[in-house]
């Protein structure tokens, strides 16, 4: 994250407001919730909260003027439930939940308040709405999820490191059914058809990060998939993937920024600003039972060429001119 971007950031309010409900807001004053599953310094959840902020004051909302952002982040599922606890009891306008943990935290204690998700891998599977087009809950927000990303991993790993013969995929049992768990199969039926070995890996904490990736080689490579877990513990999992040589893919650009290999997926600062407008209709009226479900709109594509010549691989042509991003 940029210097200016961070000082922007404390300028935007970072101080948390006092804990008041909303019968106490006055002069109009709308309250507004984000919990988000990162630790409160990563470099990721800065900026997202920065971005949201600033996609809500070009809709015309300015904090201490007619809102108030009341923001929680922790990485521990049990410190999260009692944010979400603590959120709820303000009783705002409408709560920004950042992944399918977060979400599924927040139902659990309200259906009456308004939910916004940034990114949930299946929303109907895990019963937050009732489909895409009609949510028809207190819950509506984006999906991080494209049926295409479990062949495109495959293929782009198989291109970047040819001599792939067989893959880890990388996730937390706690998130399924939801979360990067919820890729595993459709990922299997892709590895199938490409004639490439697959099993998985489960991190049920940082200390299982070296052993998911210790042992392998350079015809080993590694899916990362997306879930919070793997997320918030991204520059772990890359520092031991590089430290052990092995060709990994990661579901988002940060994890290319903090050294990984290659990543596609989507762009989750586009779906901050994006649900900035979702929590601007809520407030004007809107009801999140009619508001769709919405699939991402940017996908990206991050090549680090650094990386690369560190595990002595050579980036196709072809492929440099395909990337949103090449890091050098």
């Amino acid at each position: 994250m940029k210097r200016r971007d961070l000082l922007r950031f404390f300028a935007g309010g970072s101080v948390l407001w006092p804990h008041i409900g909303l019968g106490q807001s006055a002069g109009g004053v709308r309250n507004v919730g984000l919990l988000i599953g990162l630790a409160e310094t990563d470099p990721l959840m800065l900026r997202s909260v920065a971005v949201f902020r600033e996609a809500l004051q070009d809709l015309g909302w300015s904090e201490g003027r007619n809102i108030r952002i009341h923001h929680r982040s922790a990485v521990e599922v049990d410190r999260l439930r009692f944010l979400g606890s603590e959120l709820i009891a303000l009783q705002p306008d409408v709560i920004v939940a950042s992944s399918t943990i977060v979400v599924s935290t927040l139902l659990r204690e309200t259906h009456k308040i308004p939910i916004v998700f940034v990114t949930a891998s299946d929303p109907i599977g895990d019963g937050f709405v009732a489909s895409l087009a009609q949510p028809n809950g207190n819950a509506t927000g984006f999906t991080g999820n494209l049926s295409s990303f479990c062949d495109k991993w495959l293929e782009l790993l198989r291109e970047i490191a040819p001599g792939t013969m067989r893959v880890t995929a990388v996730c937390h049992p706690d998130s399924a059914p939801a979360g990067g768990a919820y890729f595993l199969e459709p990922l299997q039926a892709a590895a199938a058809s490409m004639s490439v070995d697959l099993d998985v890996a489960v991190l049920r904490e940082p200390a299982d990060i070296e052993g998911a990736v210790a042992g392998r080689s350079l015809a080993n490579g590694i899916v990362v998939l997306p879930d919070q877990f793997t997320c918030a513990h991204r520059a772990a999992i890359v520092e031991s993937a590089a430290r052990h040589r092995v060709p990994a893919i990661y579901p988002f650009r940060p994890f290319a920024y903090a050294g990984g290999l290659i990543s596609y997926g989507i762009d989750v600062l586009d779906l901050y600003r994006r649900t900035a407008t979702y929590v601007h209709r809520i407030l004007d009226g809107a009801r999140p039972a009619d508001l769709p479900v919405q699939s991402p709109a940017k996908v990206e594509l991050v090549i680090n060429r650094g990386a690369a010549s560190m595990l002595g691989l050579s980036v196709p042509r072809i492929m440099l001119a395909r990337a949103d991003e090449v890091i050098e």
